[in-house]
């Protein structure tokens, strides 16, 4: 009655075509578009004159933003203010359970 019916030959070499891993192709063709880059999840050194020029360079300090500016992942970047508000390089301002808020000390 009911249920999958069978494939066709034509449909299997399909699926089996979507399956398989693709063929690599020649380096001298440029980047590929599924290449992603990863994050870093090493501390930046948080005593160094240029990140601590970065920061005071930014009116308000989020973890996002910190992120994005030094490439980090997001728990990294909190982890990083938590040490520097702990350090008195940076001042909380605001936040909720999820995302605080800081600004550089003066």
């Amino acid at each position: 009655m009911g249920g999958k019916k069978k494939l066709t030959l034509k449909q299997m070499e399909r699926m089996h075509e979507k399956t398989a891993p693709p063929k690599k192709e020649s380096k001298s063709g440029g980047g590929s578009a599924s290449e992603k880059k990863v994050a870093g999840i090493i501390l930046p050194d948080i005593r160094s004159e240029k990140v601590l020029s970065e920061l005071k360079k930014l009116k308000v300090l989020t973890p996002y933003t910190v992120a994005s500016r030094f490439d980090l992942r997001l728990s990294v970047a909190r982890d990083m203010l938590d040490e520097l508000q702990q350090k008195g390089v940076i001042q909380f301002v605001s936040g909720s359970r999820n995302t605080k808020i800081y600004k550089p000390a003066d």
